[in-house]
C-alpha cells in the first residue's frame, strides 16, 4: 500500500477488506488491533483527541493506568489504520452511509449516558452525575462548564465503586497531591478553595456487596490529612461471613473491618486525630429523595434497606425507615449507560446495550460491537481488551466462513471524506491529534504536569490549523 499522504491520509490497494471502527477509547483501539493482522481499519471518533476513557475517566492521579495509550499509538501508526476524529457519527454521517463504505462497522463509542435515580429534586443545583463530575476534572469539552459549587461542609455520594472512590478521593486530597498530576487548571484552582472536609459514599446494600477494588479502598485509607469515619453496626456478621468469600472480596472485607473496627497504633491514632477532613462509607441506604433549601441541593433523604440473601446476589429490601443526611454537594455514582446512535441500529434501551450476540449485531449483517456498549459499563481495560478481541475473532471468523461478504471492492474513508469534506467537518488525522499532544505536553512542562490538556474542541482544532 502507498504511504501516508502530506495531509496524514493513507492511500491503500483496495483489495483488503475495510473495516470501521466507531469510538477510538479502549474497545474501539483493542479491535483494531486485533483486526489490523488481515484488513484497513479507520477509526471514528467524535472529539478531536482519541483514547476515550483512558484520557477522560482515569483518575488524574493514576497514571500509570494511562500507559495503555502507548499501545494504542502503535496500533494507531500501524500502514494499515487510519484515525479520524472530530467526526460525529449519527450526525456527521450516518450508519447507513458507512455501511456503504466499508464491509463491515464496529460500534465502540461507549456509554455517554447516565442512568438517573429516578429521585425527587435530583435536577437541583449542587447536584451532579460522576461521569460528568470526573469529565469536568479530566477536561472533557462537554462538562467544561459544569464548575460545581465547593463550599459546602459535606458530599454525598451515591454508589460505591471505583469511579465513586476515584470523585471522593479527588474531593479529599491535598492539593499538593494533585498539581503534579494532568487534573485541569481550572479544577485545581477550585479544588484548592474547596470547603468540603467530609465525604460520605452511599451503598444500598452491604460490606459484603461494595463494588470498589482493594488498591482505591487502600489509597482511600492512606490519604493524607484524612480519617476514616464508620458506623461499626455496618459491620455486624460481617467477619463470620468472611470464611465462605473469594479472596480478593475476601481481603478487601478485612482491610475494611480493620479500618472501620480496630483500634489504631499510636502513630495512626496521631495521623487520624490530625486530619482535618474525614470520609466513610455508608451501607443499607438508597436515596429517596434530594432536599432542597434556597432553590438547591441541601442534604439527601435515605431509605433504610435491610438484607435478603448473601453474597453477590443480596437484595436490598425497604424496611420503611428514613434518616435525612445534610449535604451541600450530591454526586450519583450508579452507572454509565450506552445510548442509541442511529435508528438504522438495533438498541435495548431497557439493558442500554446494543443487542448482540458474540459482538455480531442482531439482525443486522456486517455490523458487530465491543466495549461498553456491548457489555453494559462493567470492568477494567483488561476486561474491555477481552471482550473487543472477541468482537474481533467473532468478525474475522465471519469473513472466512463467507457469512461477512469481503468479495467486492469498498471506497472507506475515500468516500467518506469526501462527504465529510462537502458537509463542511474538519476530520482531525493521528498526526493532527500528535499536534495537540505535544501542545499541551509543552503546556504542562511550564507548571511540572504531565501535560496541560486543551479544554474545547475550538482550541483543539486551532491548534491543528495553525
Amino acid at each position: 500500500s502507498a504511504g501516508l499522504s502530506g495531509c496524514g491520509r493513507a492511500s491503500f490497494s483496495s483489495s483488503n477488506p475495510k473495516i470501521c471502527v466507531v469510538g477510538s477509547g479502549p474497545a474501539g483501539f483493542y479491535t483494531a488491533q486485533h483486526l489490523l493482522k488481515d484488513v484497513e481499519v479507520d477509526i471514528y471518533e467524535r472529539l478531536p483527541v482519541p483514547f476515550g476513557l483512558v484520557r477522560f475517566g482515569v483518575a488524574p492521579d493514576h497514571p500509570e493506568v494511562k500507559n495503555v495509550i502507548n499501545t494504542f499509538t502503535q496500533t494507531a501508526s500501524h500502514a494499515r489504520c487510519n484515525f479520524y476524529g472530530n467526526v460525529n457519527v449519527g450526525k456527521d454521517v450516518s450508519i447507513d452511509e458507512l455501511r456503504r463504505a466499508y464491509h463491515a462497522i464496529v460500534l465502540s463509542y461507549g456509554a455517554e449516558g447516565n442512568r438517573s435515580m429516578g429521585v425527587p429534586g435530583e435536577n437541583l443545583p449542587g447536584v451532579y452525575s460522576a461521569k460528568d463530575f470526573v469529565g469536568w476534572y479530566n477536561g472533557l469539552p462537554s462538562c467544561r462548564e459544569l464548575t460545581p459549587d465547593l463550599s459546602c461542609d459535606t458530599a454525598v455520594i451515591l454508589g460505591q465503586g471505583n469511579v465513586a472512590l476515584d470523585v471522593a478521593r479527588i474531593l479529599l486530597a491535598p492539593t499538593k497531591m494533585l498539581k503534579s498530576t494532568d487534573i485541569t487548571q481550572p479544577a485545581l484552582d477550585a479544588l484548592a478553595q474547596s470547603r468540603v472536609r467530609r465525604v460520605l459514599i452511599v451503598g444500598r446494600r452491604g460490606p459484603l456487596q461494595i463494588a470498589c477494588t482493594i488498591k482505591e479502598l487502600r489509597e482511600m485509607v492512606n490519604l493524607p490529612d484524612c480519617r476514616p469515619e464508620m458506623v461499626a453496626a455496618d459491620f455486624e456478621g460481617v467477619s463470620e461471613a468472611l470464611k465462605d468469600v473469594p479472596r480478593p472480596r475476601k481481603r478487601l472485607t478485612e482491610l475494611m473491618l480493620k479500618t472501620a473496627l480496630e483500634t489504631p497504633g499510636e502513630k495512626e491514632q496521631e495521623r487520624r486525630s490530625k486530619a482535618s477532613r474525614s470520609w466513610g462509607f455508608r451501607f443499607f441506604r438508597s436515596p429517596v429523595e434530594v432536599l432542597a433549601s434556597g432553590g438547591r441541593a441541601a442534604g439527601i433523604r435515605l431509605a433504610v434497606n435491610r438484607l435478603e440473601g448473601s453474597g453477590d446476589g443480596a437484595q436490598a429490601v425497604l424496611t420503611g425507615e428514613v434518616e435525612d443526611v445534610p449535604c451541600g454537594l450530591v454526586i450519583s455514582s450508579i452507572g454509565y449507560r450506552s445510548l442509541p446512535i442511529d435508528e438504522s441500529v438495533p438498541f435495548d434501551s431497557r439493558r442500554a446495550v446494543i443487542p448482540n450476540s458474540m459482538g455480531r449485531v442482531q439482525q443486522a449483517a456486517g455490523l458487530y460491537c465491543s466495549g461498553w456498549v456491548k457489555t453494559g459499563p462493567t470492568g477494567v481495560i483488561a476486561t474491555t481488551m477481552n471482550n473487543s478481541f472477541d468482537t474481533a475473532r467473532s468478525l474475522l471468523e465471519d469473513m472466512d466462513s463467507g457469512a461477512l461478504d469481503v468479495s467486492s471492492t469498498r471506497p472507506g474513508s475515500q468516500s467518506i471524506s469526501a462527504l465529510l469534506a462537502e458537509r463542511g467537518v474538519k476530520a482531525v488525522t493521528f498526526s493532527g491529534w500528535e499536534k495537540i499532544d505535544d501542545v499541551e505536553t509543552r503546556r504542562g512542562e511550564v507548571s511540572g504536569k504531565p501535560r496541560e490538556k486543551l479544554l474545547t474542541v475550538q482550541e483543539m482544532l486551532q491548534v491543528i490549523c495553525r
